[in-house]
């Protein structure tokens, strides 16, 4: 293996780990700023992005070391479908090589919900997809999320670079982070052919509802305990990008094996009190919690099988018990009322279970025990049960 000058790599880590920090922050300066409106860039008016010609210095400092690199760049992904705003690219990977090394430079770009996020290492049709063995490189093959580390500087043979302060919590997020986006065009096109409902009452559910949203996520993080958008307000961020007016409540769900006893304590401590029960932790667990203004928040509890998963629901008058039965899925992040949070990275499937194949179309008559197409009978709790599975509030 060619042998390469140790100062030279160690040079341009030194100019990536500040690119790093200084990219994130003119970032949020320039281009999401509350200041300056999201969306919006004073340098570029309505457009949104970076100028990647501050990034020539870099490049023709890494070229002048003997580097060959390429820029991956595109536009942002929140932009899609928005014509006037969509000329400004933004960079995403940098890959610079030097006979057999490598360096990829990863560009981290804040987003509003105080994460990082970076975009997809896809190469276009002009490029050389031999230029790096690219299945290789650990970031880039999804677009991916991770929370905001705070930095230190440390010295590595006499240069100063930038780390994360704990670097064993950024590497165990990094085969977790993936990330998928809220479908922007699509969503402006639902509500270009529907209408958006901004009358006063859906105005100040959504608001009550994000603020529950937000305090569950507060909640259940400091418990460790990890959770997604399901049932309709995992429908409301795909199909629209919004909380569904008329759904009146906030769906999660949670793997049971995640479920902790001091789960209702912390939610009551919350300022959120219990509303009812359903089930036990080894059967159909469901909980319900009241929020402000008659605005429920509640949680389903999942179970998985050999071949699919499900959660489990209960009619209180009757003790009927049904299952509602999904596709195995996994957890991707995504991005939602400012806020960083899981939905099912196979969201179609998710959705089509739940909701069937014309999920597109708003229903504002819904039956829980009937509508869903991944509803079952599920037998009916016995009666000696009841004080256990079937509490009201």
């Amino acid at each position: 293996m060619s042998r390469i000058n140790k100062n030279v790599i160690l040079a341009l880590l030194t100019l990536t780990s500040s690119a790093f920090l200084l990219f994130q922050l003119y970032y949020y300066k320039h281009c999401l700023s509350p200041k300056n409106g999201t969306g919006s860039s004073k340098s570029k008016g309505n457009r949104i992005g970076f100028d990647s010609t501050q990034w020539d210095g870099w490049f023709q400092i890494a070229e002048n070391m003997g580097f060959q690199c390429l820029k991956i760049e595109s536009k942002d992904p929140r932009l899609d479908g928005i014509d006037s705003l969509s000329g400004t690219e933004i960079p995403l990977h940098y890959v610079c090589k030097l006979a057999t090394h490598t360096i990829h430079v990863v560009f981290f770009h804040e987003r509003s919900g105080n994460y990082l996020w970076h975009g997809h290492l896809r190469l276009q049709g002009h490029m050389d997809r031999k230029f790096v063995p690219f299945r290789k490189l650990q970031f880039g093959r999804y677009p991916g999320a991770f929370d905001r580390p705070e930095l230190q500087q440390v010295t590595v043979d006499g240069l100063d670079v930038l780390i994360p302060k704990d670097p064993g919590h950024f590497l165990e997020e990094v085969p977790h982070s993936r990330f998928i986006e809220c479908r922007y065009k699509e969503a402006r096109a639902f509500l270009q052919q529907y209408l958006e409902d901004n009358t006063v009452d859906a105005l100040a559910f959504r608001k009550r509802a994000k603020e529950l949203l937000q305090l569950a996520a507060k909640t259940l993080q400091e418990l460790g305990v990890p959770f997604w958008l399901s049932s309709g307000t995992c429908l409301g961020w795909y199909r629209q990008c919004s909380i569904i007016p008329y759904s009146k409540d906030v769906d999660l769900g949670i793997f049971i094996q995640h479920y902790k006893p001091d789960i209702i304590l912390a939610f009551q401590n919350a300022g959120l009190p219990l509303k009812h029960k359903f089930g036990k932790v080894e059967d159909s667990l469901e909980l319900s919690f009241q929020g402000k203004d008659d605005v429920k928040l509640d949680i389903f509890f999942f179970y998985e099988e050999t071949d699919h998963m499900w959660n489990g629901g209960t009619q209180a008058k009757t003790g009927k018990k049904f299952k509602y039965l999904f596709p195995k899925f996994t957890l991707c992040w995504t991005e939602f009322v400012d806020m960083k949070v899981h939905v099912p990275c196979e969201t179609v499937d998710y959705i089509e279970a739940n909701y069937g194949k014309t999920w597109t179309i708003p229903v504002k008559t819904w039956d829980w025990k009937s509508s869903p197409p991944n509803v079952q009978p599920n037998g009916i709790w016995p009666i000696s049960e009841w004080d256990e599975v079937i509490q009201l509030y």
